[in-house]
This record gives structure tokens, C-alpha cells and sequence, in this order.
């Protein structure tokens, strides 16, 4: 092998998909980073095991705003440490430090992975003119050919003063690379835009824009207007769900309403009204 073909061959072994580019970290910084805004600084690695842990293990150090964003996640986690994995550089797999200080109440931090949500789909509607649905309590669906699909996923952990919020986002998987029939993708939905650096310049701007309403609304969820536009893009509302508690109990009912806590309420049969603050939620049908 010559040294052209030797570099050829190392191209192509780093650049397994054209139509995967690497982040450029640089100039996402120099879009995103600035002396009064929110991002702090922003950092890009090319393998990690998860976002999430590495950002927590440096929070005491840093200061808000710090953004840590992988190309591939080899143990990245969900909610009740389900894994998470991806081909490299085929999704957004990033994590943020919030530290919203002693002006949010701490019993109104709950609110922080349903605004990601809230951040998410609208940095995504902008950028990509893709619907992005929310089921509660940290899921994003998008629609494939007529069917609900999970395309993402919010995990939030309070770290000291703070919180670590990870957010995984599936671009351009195709069928074949799903982990689960039931995953989706930005392309399977026929986003316009799968260019990832769009993407997170769209959503890390759209994430600062409501923590900012939420943070200076003192964390109130109505006052912010965050209770009333997750309701609105929420999915979960209106439906038969089951939710899967804490303890191995269910609960099954119409999925109504989200309170002041960010809690699911949902209807039993009996006509009772149960609010769900952790657990997974099945959705059975829709009856709205």
C-alpha cells in the first residue's frame, strides 16, 4: 500500500459515512459560547461513555452552562439506567449543567427534564420542520410512516448545587441500525434538515431561551407558561396509558392532566384521580 492509499484507507475507516460529518467543536463555540449568555463553554469528544457521567463527575468545578457533547456514547443511559447506543455520529448525544440557584425553589427543579422536552421539540420544529411529540415523563416521538416513534430521550440527575440534564437524539438511523422496532429517527420522519450542527445550535438556543422564562419566573410552571405548552405537545394527555410505578405496582386510566409538580394525573376506572410522579407510562390508546 502506497502512503496515498494508507491515507485513503485511514480516511475512509474515520469517515465510515459521508453523510456523517464530525461536530466542528469551534465553531460551534464561537455560535453558541458568549460572555452573557447562558452556554459557558462547549466541548466535543469523540467516544465517552456517557455524557451525563463525565458532566457530573466535573460539576463541582464548573461553572453553569457547560456543555459536553459526544459523537458516540458506548454506555450511554435512560431512565432506570436502560441503555442507550448508537452508531457514531449518527445522533445528538449531549449533556448541559443547570444550576438555577436559590431563586427556583428546589421542589420546582422536577420541572427541568419536562422543559428540555418543551426546548427540544421547539428547537427541532425551527430547525428541522419535524413534529416532535412529548411523552411524558422524558420521551420524544416523532412520526414514521403514520406510527409513533421514539426518537429521543431526557435524563436529568441532580449533581450538588446543580443538575446534569442528558439529551439523546436520534438523526439519521435508519431502519436497519434501530435498536427496536419501536425507535425512530429525524430522517425516518422526513425531518428537512438532518445536519446535526443546526440541530444542537437550534435546540441549545431553544433550551436557554425557557430555562431563562423559567428561571426568572421563579420556576413557576404556569407563570413561565411551561405547564401550558408541555400540555399542548404532550402526547401522553387524553390517552389510555398504564404506568408502571415504583415496587412493581400499575396503574391504569386515562392520563389527564399535568399539575403544578409536573406530575401525570391520571383516571382510573373507579373515577379516581392518582398523580404519578415517577415511573414508566405505556400508552394503551388514544381516546381524546
Amino acid at each position: 500500500m502506497t502512503p496515498q492509499d494508507a491515507s485513503a484507507g485511514a480516511t475512509r475507516g474515520r469517515w465510515s459515512s459521508l453523510d456523517r460529518p464530525p461536530l466542528n467543536a469551534s465553531a460551534l463555540s464561537r455560535a453558541l459560547v458568549s460572555a452573557d449568555g447562558l452556554w459557558t463553554s462547549l466541548e466535543v469528544v469523540a467516544s465517552t461513555g456517557s455524557t451525563n457521567t463525565d458532566l457530573a463527575a466535573r460539576a463541582a468545578e464548573l461553572p453553569e452552562g457547560a456543555v459536553l457533547v459526544a459523537e458516540e456514547q458506548t454506555a450511554g443511559r435512560g431512565r432506570l439506567d436502560r441503555s442507550w447506543v448508537a452508531p457514531a455520529r449518527s445522533g445528538l448525544f449531549f449533556s448541559v449543567l443547570l444550576k438555577p440557584g436559590p431563586g427556583v425553589p428546589e421542589e420546582r427543579w422536577a420541572w427541568l427534564t419536562l422543559l428540555a422536552g418543551v426546548a427540544t421539540a421547539a428547537g427541532l420544529s425551527r430547525a428541522a420542520g419535524v413534529d416532535t411529540l412529548l411523552k411524558w415523563p422524558n420521551d420524544l416521538l416523532v412520526t414514521v410512516e403514520g406510527e409513533e416513534r421514539k426518537a429521543g430521550g431526557i435524563l436529568a440527575e441532580r449533581v450538588g448545587d446543580g443538575v446534569v440534564i442528558g439529551i439523546g437524539l436520534n438523526v439519521t438511523l435508519t431502519e436497519d441500525e434501530l435498536p427496536v422496532p419501536t425507535a425512530g429517527s429525524l430522517a425516518l420522519a422526513k425531518a428537512t434538515v438532518t445536519d446535526r450542527e443546526p440541530l444542537l445550535k437550534a435546540v441549545l438556543r431553544s433550551l436557554e431561551e425557557w430555562y431563562g422564562r423559567w428561571r426568572d419566573a421563579a420556576g413557576d410552571p404556569g407563570d413561565s407558561g411551561l405547564q401550558e405548552t408541555y400540555a399542548a405537545g404532550c402526547a401522553t394527555l387524553g390517552r389510555h396509558v398504564r404506568a408502571d410505578l415504583p415496587g412493581g405496582r400499575e396503574l391504569t386510566g386515562t392520563a389527564e392532566a399535568l399539575d403544578t409538580d409536573g406530575h401525570l394525573v391520571i383516571r382510573t376506572a373507579e373515577g379516581e384521580r392518582v398523580a404519578v410522579g415517577a415511573g414508566d407510562v405505556v400508552h394503551l390508546r388514544q381516546v381524546r
